[in-house]
């Protein structure tokens, strides 16, 4: 009899903290995050590939994903005439505590989901990430401004930065929301680790987080020859030097085959 009471007592509690939590507005954001291809390896014929995330979350919540690189430090030289005539290097530029990767999308409009100090909070989206950044040299604000936009616009060129919205599908299914992005993977990120963070947001706020990985990993020949050129930098260049006169002999034996010009 006292251990039905008990467990009676028990179910009331529980039950009667949750009836207050939901009274209070508080949400029961229930987070999941995958990544397929969490494992991509560069061989010899690599040339990019793709990832998908996909998980499930509540009902009714916005989705933010994010997969960036570990912060570091990245250097771009400045272009300028010298003697009005030749363009040279007259300069570098430092950005520190930025990713080499970084991809932000969303279901809606990052500012129409989160607020200015969310958004700063998580680093998401260009203004967040500039705030987030340290440049050097710069003499003000509006520079630092110019230059980032700058170091964006190269970033986006080399494929490696993006932000977007709308490309996240959602459904409904048992109660829960399911979603998936597929995403392209280019080429030119580095071998390392990434991270995939997705955020579910609701009341301009976020409110869950889930995180995984992607690991970009070179394989044979491709892993052997940067080994090499890291630790045997001069059997590295021996080889290298020996490549391109193999090249060449070959492309000289292709148009004496020919017959050469006429």
């Amino acid at each position: 009899m006292n251990t039905l009471v008990k467990h009676a007592g028990l179910r009331t509690a529980v039950f009667l903290l949750f009836a207050v939590l939901v009274s209070s507005g508080t949400a029961f954001a229930k987070l999941t995050a995958t990544a397929n291809h969490d494992r991509i390896s560069v061989d010899f014929f690599y040339h990019g590939s793709t990832v998908s995330v996909r998980g499930v979350s509540d009902p009714g919540t916005d989705l933010v994903v994010k997969i960036a690189s570990p912060e570091g430090e990245q250097v771009l030289r400045q272009k300028g005439k010298v003697g009005g005539l030749l363009w040279m290097n007259v300069g570098k530029l430092t950005f520190e505590r930025v990713p080499t990767l970084y991809f932000v999308q969303s279901t809606k409009n990052l500012s129409d989901m989160l607020s200015e100090e969310e958004m700063n909070k998580h680093v998401l989206g260009y203004p967040a990430l500039e705030k987030h950044s340290e440049v050097s040299p710069v003499a003000s604000v509006a520079e630092k401004e110019k230059w980032f936009d700058e170091f964006v616009s190269f970033k986006e060129a080399s494929k490696l930065y993006s932000t977007a919205s709308g490309k996240i599908s959602t459904t409904q299914e048992g109660g829960e929301q399911q979603y998936y992005i597929l995403l392209d993977w280019p080429y030119q990120a580095p071998p390392g680790e990434y991270t995939v963070s997705v955020y579910a947001v609701k009341d301009n706020k976020v409110v869950d987080s889930a995180d995984t990985k992607v690991h970009v990993e070179q394989v044979g020949i491709v892993k052997s020859l940067a080994g090499m050129a890291k630790n045997k930098a001069a059997a590295y260049g021996l080889i290298s030097i020996l490549v391109a006169l193999g090249a060449g002999f070959g492309v000289g034996l292709v148009f004496r085959k020919g017959g050469g010009a006429h």
